[in-house]
């Protein structure tokens, strides 16, 4: 019964050692005495016993590899540490076996030593603003050195920067003095353009007043203007109906009787108004002119007569 189960147990390792199950998106390296034979592919295979062997088996998937945190010195003398994420996938079975002892320890040593060098030629601020050029860095050296290797650099990711606790304290005192800058820049501007508004304002309310008592005189002047028009033109149609009244028979006398009532008007006020006593230096001259007067106005008025009855 022991002889039994002893060959049962060979027959079956047999078969283990004979047949092979290659998983989806795995490839399987095959050797016989040795020597490369052969990549499997996913499937079923059939190995010869003690004589063919699976030397290596590769995940063909794109796979994760975090790189461990590292102190790097900036070019401004920081140190920070730096720690990534590498994304990388076999495109070779046969290179990555026989090409290098170990990709993924040899990728994360080449990423390590190309992140120390890339911050080493930026400063610490840099560091944080030029991460996507620190990764294209890292992928295009880390793909050309790992063309031998059978593997494909797919991308690079910076996890953290993180600065010492001292430099992270004095970072802290610049933004807060940073920020303290700003609010007072702010507020200066803020002043700045409510003295600007002000002014603005005032200017625009000055020019505005003297365009409206620019406006004022200019109506005021063509008022006048149109008033003096006006009267002018009244003027002359009244002189031009005298002209035509003391054209007309009768119109001499008319006009002669009107100037001595004006003068008589106008003598009488001025003797109203006067705080003198005037006497005429002699009544009967006085009394001669009124006698003149009148004898005057009766030969204009005859004559007036003759004309009409002439005509």
């Amino acid at each position: 019964m022991s002889i039994f189960t002893v060959l049962v147990l060979i027959t079956l390792f047999i078969l283990w050692k004979m047949f092979r199950i290659v998983p989806q998106r795995h490839a399987a390296i095959k050797e016989r005495f040795g020597k490369y034979v052969a990549t499997l592919e996913p499937g079923f295979h059939f190995l010869v016993p003690f004589i063919d062997r699976i030397a290596y088996e590769h995940e063909m998937r794109e796979q994760v590899i975090d790189v461990p945190p590292q102190q790097c010195i900036t070019k401004d003398n920081v140190q920070v540490e730096v720690d990534g994420i590498v994304y990388l996938k076999v495109m070779d079975p046969y290179k990555a076996s026989y090409g290098i002892g170990d990709y993924i320890r040899a990728t994360v040593n080449l990423a390590q030593t190309t992140i120390r060098s890339e911050i080493g030629k930026l400063t610490l601020d840099h560091t944080f603003s030029e991460r996507d050029n620190i990764n294209a860095t890292i992928v295009q050296v880390i793909d050309e050195a790992s063309e031998p290797w059978g593997i494909k650099m797919i991308r690079y990711e910076i996890r953290n920067i993180t600065p010492s606790d001292h430099m992270l304290q004095t970072m802290e005192k610049q933004m807060e003095a940073e920020r303290q800058k700003r609010a007072e820049i702010t507020l200066a501007e803020g002043e700045r353009e409510a003295k600007i508004n002000v002014s603005t304002g005032k200017r625009q309310a000055e020019i505005n007043i003297s365009e409206g008592e620019k406006q004022k005189r200019i109506n005021e002047a063509e008022g006048k203007a149109k008033q003096i028009e006006l009267v002018s033109e009244a003027t002359a149609e009244g002189l031009k109906m005298v002209a035509e009244a003391i054209g007309k028979p009768g119109g001499s006398l008319a006009v002669k009787m009107r100037i001595l009532e004006k003068y008589l008007e106008d003598f009488e006020a001025i003797l109203g108004k006067s705080q003198i006593s005037v006497v005429p230096e002699s009544l009967a001259n006085i009394q001669g002119f009124f006698q003149g007067l009148t004898a005057m106005t009766e030969g204009l008025a005859q004559k007036d007569q003759i004309q009409e009855e002439q005509s």
